[in-house]
C-alpha cells in the first residue's frame, strides 16, 4: 500500500530488539511519561494500581511513540514525497507532529466524524486533512488510491512493525518503573499498543497477566479471539471513536493471539465512570477511548493484586469532556 513503510517484507511482528532500539530513536524527543498511583484508588479496587497516563505524552496520546519510530526510519527520498496515513484523530496528530520534526509533510485521511478538536490539533500540526466516511466508504481502499496518487510512504495507524515497536515504549517503560506486576491492562482499537504492550510485557515479565480492552461497540478483537481468526464485527457509535474498527489488524491480532490472555469489553457508560473518577479523584484528564483499559478495572472485569492501566490519551476538548462527564455519573464501584 504505497511506498515506503508499508510492504511485504514488512509483515513480521517487531521484536523485543527493535522495541529497545525505538526507546533509544524516541529518548530526548517523546516524553517519559509518569506513573500515577493513589491510595484512594487502591482502597476502592482493592489493589495497588498504577496508571501510565499518556496524555502528557507529545501531542497529548501515545501515538506519537510508533509515528516517530516509523517516520524516523525513512530515507531522505521518501521524506521528499512525504508520508500519508488513516486516523480518527491521535495517529493523525502523532504523524503531523513526526512529520514536522523530521522535515516531511503529512497527508491524512480522517472520519467526517471525528471530534473537531482533534482535526484542528492536527491541522494546527501542519497535516493536511481529507475526510471520509466512517460507516460508508472503504478506508483501506481510499488509502491505497490516495498512496499511490501522491506517492507518499504509509504510515498505518497500527499494522506496521516500527509503528508497533514505538508503541511497545509505553509498556516498557511502565515496566521499568513501576517494577512486577501481575497484570497489565491496555486499550485496544487496531491493536498496535496492545501488540506492542504484549511483546514489552513478555520479554520483561513473562508471568505478568496481559488483559485488552475495546468497546462494546467494536468487538472485533474479542469475537476474532474466540474464533481463532480475524473476523469483522459492525461497528455502532461510541464515544471511544479511536477504538472502532471493523477487523483487527494482520500483524497486530497475530501477536495478541499469541501473546495476550485476555480482551474484554467495555461500555460507554463504564467509560464515562472511569473518566470522571479519574479527573475528580486523581486529577487526571483522559478522552474516552484513553480511558477504557481503566474502565474495565473500575467495572470488575480485571483481577489482580497488582494492576498496571495504560490511559493511552488525553485528547478530548473541555466542551466535550464536559458533555460526557456532566449528568452521566452512575456511581463508582466494581460491579
Amino acid at each position: 500500500m504505497g511506498s515506503g513503510i508499508s510492504g511485504l517484507e514488512e509483515k513480521l511482528p517487531p521484536s523485543f530488539a527493535d522495541i529497545e532500539a525505538a526507546a533509544r530513536r524516541l529518548a530526548g524527543v517523546a516524553h517519559r511519561t509518569p506513573c500515577v498511583t493513589s491510595r484512594m484508588l487502591d482502597q476502592l479496587l482493592g489493589a495497588h494500581v498504577v496508571l501510565k497516563a499518556e496524555g502528557f505524552q507529545r501531542m497529548g496520546a501515545f501515538k506519537f511513540r510508533g509515528a516517530y519510530n516509523a517516520i524516523s526510519q525513512l530515507s531522505g527520498e521518501q521524506r521528499e514525497l512525504g508520508v500519508l496515513t488513516a486516523s480518527s484523530g491521535n495517529h493523525a496528530q502523532a504523524v503531523a507532529l513526526a512529520a514536522s520534526l523530521l522535515g516531511t509533510r503529512a497527508t491524512i485521511l480522517m472520519p467526517s466524524d471525528a471530534p473537531v478538536s482533534k482535526r484542528v490539533a492536527t491541522e494546527g500540526y501542519g497535516g493536511r486533512v481529507i475526510e471520509y466516511e466512517r460507516y460508508v466508504d472503504d478506508r483501506e481502499r481510499l488509502l491505497a488510491e490516495l498512496a499511490g496518487e501522491l506517492g507518499a510512504a504509509v504510515v498505518h495507524p497500527y499494522d506496521d512493525p516500527r509503528v508497533i515497536a514505538g508503541a511497545g515504549t509505553c509498556a516498557l517503560e511502565l515496566a521499568q518503573d513501576a517494577g512486577p506486576l501481575e497484570t497489565v491492562v491496555v486499550p485496544v482499537g487496531g491493536g498496535g499498543l496492545l501488540s506492542g504492550s504484549a511483546i514489552s510485557l513478555r520479554a520483561v515479565s513473562r508471568a505478568t497477566r496481559i488483559v485488552g480492552v475495546e468497546p462494546e461497540a467494536s468487538p472485533d478483537t474479542q469475537r476474532s479471539l474466540r474464533a481463532g481468526t480475524r473476523v469483522t464485527v459492525p461497528i455502532s457509535p461510541s464515544i471511544a471513536d479511536g477504538q472502532l474498527l471493523a477487523t483487527p489488524g494482520e500483524i497486530t491480532f497475530g501477536v495478541i493471539a499469541s501473546l495476550v490472555d485476555e480482551v474484554v469489553t467495555v461500555t460507554d457508560a463504564e467509560i464515562v465512570d472511569a473518566m470522571r473518577l479519574l479527573f475528580e479523584r486523581v486529577k487526571l484528564v483522559v478522552e474516552p477511548s484513553g480511558a477504557s483499559a481503566f474502565a474495565a478495572v473500575l467495572a470488575g472485569r480485571v483481577e489482580g493484586d497488582s494492576v498496571g492501566v495504560i490511559l493511552s490519551g488525553a485528547n478530548v476538548s473541555a466542551e466535550r469532556f464536559s458533555e460526557l462527564v456532566v449528568g452521566s455519573y452512575s456511581g463508582f464501584g466494581r460491579g
